[in-house]
C-alpha cells in the first residue's frame, strides 16, 4: 500500500494502550472492578439515510437508555453546559469486537457512571458511512467508527461537520479468502465484500488491489467485483460459496476463518509501519462538541475507564465482550472466535494522527473522497484533560489539530 504512514516512535509510557489476551489474569496491583451497572432500558430506533451513491436503511438496532453527568468545564471558548443539564446524548457504535470499548462500557455501566442524569440513547450501525450520515443529520451526536468515513465527512464539509476526539482501537482487520486463493492475481474476476462503500475496510481493499495491478474503479469495468454487504450476510454468503473473500473488521474476519473455512490473505497490520493503524475512533458533531464539552468529556472518561477495566480484568474479557455484543447486536460469539479477534486488537485512545495523510491519499485513490487539507480534524484537548487528571501522558494531534 503506497503512502504507508510513519507512526510516532512512542514508548510504552507515551501511549496508553490495552492489549487483551483472553483468559489472562491481571496483575495483582491492577484497579478493582467497577460496580455492576444499573438496569438499562432498551428501545428501537430506526434511521433511514442516504449514504454516498448507495441508499442505506438502518433499523432495528438496540438502544440503551442510561444516565450521564460531568461537572467539568470546557477548554473551548464556547459556553459550556454541564452534562447533568443536557437531556440526552445520542451515541452510535458497531456491534463489533473492534468497538469493544463502547460495547463493553455501555453494558458494564461505565458510561452510566460518568453520564449521570443525561439520557444516553445508543444506535448500533454496520458501517461508518451510515453512522456519519446519521451524525450529520442530527440523529446521533457522537459515533465510534473507522477513520475513512470521518475523513470523508470532514473533507466534504470543509471542516465544519465533525471532530475526532479520541482513538479507540488499532488493528483487527484482514482480507480473508477461499483456501485456493493464494495471491492478488487469483482474485481476478472474483467477488469480494466489504462492510460499506467508502468505509475504512472498503478503502483498504481497493487500495491493496490497485497496488497489485487490479482495476477497482467505483465506475465499473473492474477486474474484481466488490459488493458492500452487511457483515452477517457476508458470513452467510461465504458459507454458501457466493463470495470469494472479504476485507473485514473483527470479529467477522475471525468468524469467516473459524466458522467458514476462510484463510487470511492479507493482515492489514502488515501494511503499516510497526503494525499500527487506526481501526476505531471517536468522532463528535462539531456543534455538539462546542456546546456540550462536559458531556463529551464524560464520554471520554467512560471510554478510558472501560479500557482500564479490560486491562485489569483480562480473564473476564470474553464474557464482558459477549455480554456487550448480546446487548448491542442480539447475539454472542464462540469463545475461540473472541480469543482470536481480541488477539488481533489493541485498545488505545491514541487515534494515530500521523496515519491520516496516508488514509486520505488512499481514500482519494479509491475514489471515495477528494484531496484536502486535514488540519483541524483533531480536537484532543478534552481527552488530554482527562489524561492529565489521571497523571497520564498527553496524546498528540501532530499538525492536524489541537491537543
Amino acid at each position: 500500500m503506497p503512502n504507508t504512514p510513519e507512526t510516532p516512535d512512542h514508548t510504552p509510557e507515551e501511549v496508553q494502550t490495552t492489549k487483551i489476551v483472553a483468559g489472562q489474569k491481571p496483575a495483582r496491583n491492577n484497579k478493582a472492578k467497577t460496580k455492576q451497572p444499573r438496569t438499562q432500558k432498551r428501545r428501537t430506533l430506526e434511521i433511514s439515510i442516504a449514504v454516498g451513491i448507495a441508499a442505506v436503511i438502518i433499523a432495528g438496532a438496540a438502544t440503551a437508555t442510561i444516565a450521564a453527568n460531568s461537572n467539568n468545564n470546557s477548554s473551548n471558548n464556547q459556553p459550556a453546559q454541564a452534562a447533568d443539564e443536557l437531556k440526552e446524548l445520542k451515541l452510535g457504535y458497531f456491534g463489533n469486537v473492534t468497538h469493544a470499548l463502547p460495547v463493553v462500557g455501555v453494558q458494564q455501566g461505565f458510561y452510566a457512571k460518568e453520564l449521570k442524569n443525561t439520557e444516553l440513547k445508543t444506535q448500533v450501525f454496520n458501517a461508518g458511512p451510515a453512522a456519519v450520515e446519521a451524525l450529520n443529520a442530527g440523529a446521533i451526536d457522537a459515533a465510534y467508527l473507522g477513520p475513512n468515513p470521518a475523513i470523508n465527512s470532514y473533507v466534504k464539509s470543509k471542516g465544519a461537520s465533525i471532530s475526532i476526539v479520541a482513538g479507540a482501537a488499532s488493528g483487527g482487520a484482514q482480507l480473508v479468502v477461499k483456501p485456493e486463493i493464494n495471491n492478488a492475481q487469483d482474485l481476478k474476476n472474483k467477488v469480494l465484500a466489504t462492510p460499506q462503500l467508502g468505509g475504512t475496510q472498503d478503502v483498504a481493499l481497493r487500495n491493496w488491489l490497485a497496488d497489485n495491478g487490479l482495476k477497482v474503479s467505483t465506475n465499473g469495468g473492474n477486474d474484481v467485483t466488490i459488493n458492500p454487504t452487511d457483515n452477517a450476510q457476508t458470513l452467510k454468503l461465504f458459507q454458501e460459496g457466493k463470495l470469494d473473500g472479504a476485507w473485514l473488521p473483527e470479529p467477522w474476519a475471525s468468524r469467516l476463518v473459524l466458522q467458514a473455512g476462510a484463510k487470511v490473505l492479507v493482515d492489514e497490520k502488515d501494511l503499516w509501519k510497526d503494525g499500527q493503524f487506526p481501526t476505531t475512533i471517536l468522532i463528535v458533531n462539531k456543534t455538539f462538541l462546542n456546546e456540550h464539552p462536559a458531556a463529551v468529556k464524560a464520554l471520554l472518561s467512560a471510554q478510558l475507564n472501560t479500557q482500564d477495566w479490560l486491562a485489569a480484568n483480562q480473564d473476564q474479557a470474553i464474557k464482558a465482550v459477549n455480554d456487550g455484543l448480546k446487548q448491542a447486536a442480539g447475539a454472542t460469539l464462540p469463545d475461540e472466535v473472541l480469543q482470536r479477534a481480541l488477539a488481533n486488537l489493541t485498545f488505545t485512545a491514541d487515534p494515530i494522527a500521523t496515519s491520516y495523510p496516508a488514509l486520505l491519499a488512499n481514500g482519494v485513490k479509491a475514489g471515495v473522497t477528494q484531496d484536502a487539507d486535514l488540519n483541524g480534524i483533531f480536537d484532543l484537548r478534552l481527552l488530554n484533560e482527562v489524561l492529565k487528571e489521571r497523571n497520564k501522558p498527553a496524546i498528540s494531534a501532530g499538525s492536524l489539530g489541537q491537543s
